[in-house]
C-alpha cells in the first residue's frame, strides 16, 4: 500500500486558499473515483481507500492544521508499515510560479511548515513531493498570500495542473517518478503552446 497525502488546513474557512491546494487535489481524485473520505480520529486525519491499477492507495487529509501535518502522516505510515519511498505528498510551493509543477524524491522542507512537520515524524525524508506553484506575493508578509484565495487565472492554472497530474498519477504511484514528471512537463508546456496559438 502507498500513502497519497494532500496538505491543507481543515474547515470551510480555508477550503479555497492557496495553502489548501493539496486538499483540493485529493478531493478531486476522490470525486473522480467515487471515493468518500471518512474521519480517522485515531490518526488525526480523514482517509479514503482507492484500489487503483498501481495497487491500494490510501488518500490522506491531515486534520491537525498544516504545521502539524506530520502527526497524521507519521502515525499512518507506522500503523500500515509504509516505507517513506511509498509516500507521495501534494502541496503548495511559494518558490514555483503559479501554473508550474515539480516532482522530486527526497530533499529538504524548503521552509514549508507542513513538510517540516512531516520530516519530524518520519525516519527519513525520502518521500516523493509533488510541488504545485502558487508564486510569492509581490511584497510583504507571505501569510495573507498563502491563506488568501487564488485569482481566477491562478485557479485556471490549477485546473490544468490537476488534469495533467491526474493523467499520470498511476505512473507516479507505480514508482516511475521521472517518467511521470517528464510527461506532465510536456503536457503542461504543449497546453501553453496551444493557448498561444488560439490567441493568435
Amino acid at each position: 500500500m502507498k500513502l497519497l497525502v494532500g496538505l491543507g488546513n481543515p474547515g470551510n474557512k480555508y477550503a479555497e486558499t492557496r495553502h489548501n491546494i493539496g486538499f483540493r487535489f485529493v478531493d478531486l481524485l476522490a470525486k473522480s473515483e467515487g471515493l468518500r473520505f471518512t474521519a480517522a480520529p485515531r490518526f488525526h486525519a480523514e482517509t479514503a481507500s482507492w484500489e487503483s491499477s498501481a495497487g491500494r492507495i490510501l488518500l490522506i487529509k491531515p486534520q491537525t492544521f498544516m504545521n502539524n501535518s506530520g502527526e497524521a502522516v507519521g502515525a499512518l505510515a507506522r500503523f500500515y508499515q509504509i516505507d517513506e519511498q511509498d509516500i507521495i505528498v501534494v502541496y503548495d510551493d511559494l518558490d514555483l510560479p503559479a501554473g508550474k509543477l515539480r516532482i522530486k524524491k527526497g530533499g529538504g522542507h524548503g521552509g514549508h511548515n507542513g513538510l517540516r512537520s512531516i520530516h519530524a515524524h518520519l525516519p527519513t525524508a525520502d518521500y516523493v513531493r509533488v510541488k504545485i506553484g502558487i508564486g510569492r506575493p509581490p511584497h510583504g508578509d507571505i501569510t495573507p498570500w498563502v491563506l488568501g484565495k487564488a485569482c481566477e487565472g491562478d485557479r485556471a492554472d490549477e485546473a490544468r495542473i490537476f488534469a495533467a497530474l491526474m493523467n499520470e498519477l498511476v505512473t507516479l504511484l507505480s514508482g516511475q517518478t521521472d517518467t511521470a514528471a517528464n510527461r506532465i512537463h510536456l503536457a503542461l508546456n504543449s497546453g501553453k503552446e496551444q493557448d498561444v496559438r488560439r490567441k493568435v
